[in-house]
């Protein structure tokens, strides 16, 4: 009946985009071309602010920045406030998705920082060797074979895997320092190390020790309207069905949320 009566006032609509999961290209991770539709239509509901809840331990540098740019470019357009709410971890590219909010707010017990880069993959030379498998690689470029998990670890592959991460960590400090700045502690930051709570309250990596449906009504009142909005399963994955890759990817994600005691 509200909306056929245009002089009675509507209470505010907060959308809540739901970040759950790892960041990348596979299926059922996070990234800029799945999440796109889900962000846009929260930025046009016409709300008085968009909330991120955010579950992440990380993943893609590059989709965590494309999903993070694509949020302040609206944000910016429309106008809005953005406020993050961590649950478990906010980690590595997941802290760097919550500081597309204006505001961060944790639990007692989140994890958040992780502002750094890694690389890391398997090497089986002595098992080949062992089992007599010859490794047949032909190149045209010399780098065409770095870091190939088959050949034993070359030091020229680390100084080039440091060379390629060097760039990507100073645009992760960059990316934080623009949106958190002042806010920031004169402390290292930047070392991939992580804080539990107060402890990122403290050091001003997130705003405060708040949850997200509390603090929504304590900022837009109490009859404010939450409108979740999440990232959509696609079949295979709501029957629990799964292929190969899925189960490639599932074991990726284990690990990266095994890091963190998830």
């Amino acid at each position: 009946m509200r909306n056929f009566i245009p002089f009675l006032k509507r209470p505010p609509l907060v959308p809540v985009i739901r970040l759950q999961g790892s960041i990348g290209t596979g299926r059922g991770s996070l990234s800029d071309a799945a999440l796109a539709g889900v962000i846009d239509k929260a930025f046009k509901m016409k709300p008085a602010a968009v909330a991120l809840a955010i579950n992440s331990p990380g993943g893609s540098a590059v989709q965590s920045s494309l999903i993070a740019a694509r949020i302040r470019r609206l944000a910016d357009e429309k106008r809005l406030k953005v406020h993050a709410f961590v649950e478990d971890v906010a980690a590595s590219g997941g802290y760097w998705l919550a500081c597309a909010g204006d505001e961060i707010w944790v639990d007692d017990s989140s994890i958040v920082g992780s502002i750094g880069v890694i690389f890391a993959s398997f090497g089986f030379p002595e098992l080949m060797a062992r089992q007599g498998i010859e490794r047949r690689v032909v190149t045209a470029g010399k780098s065409k074979s770095f870091a190939d998990p088959f050949l034993p670890q070359k030091p020229e592959d680390i100084d080039r895997l440091r060379a390629l991460q060097g760039p990507i960590h100073e645009a992760f400090i960059a990316h934080v320092k623009a949106r958190r700045g002042a806010r920031l502690a004169e402390a290292d930051l930047f070392n991939a190390d992580v804080w539990v709570g107060h402890q990122a309250v403290d050091l001003g990596l997130v705003d405060g020790v708040a949850h997200l449906v509390p603090k929504m009504k304590a900022l837009y009142g109490d009859k404010v309207r939450l409108v979740p909005l999440g990232q959509k399963r696609g079949l295979l994955a709501r029957f629990g069905l799964s292929l190969g890759e899925d189960l490639m990817q599932s074991v990726e994600d284990r690990a990266l949320w095994a890091r963190y005691g998830l």
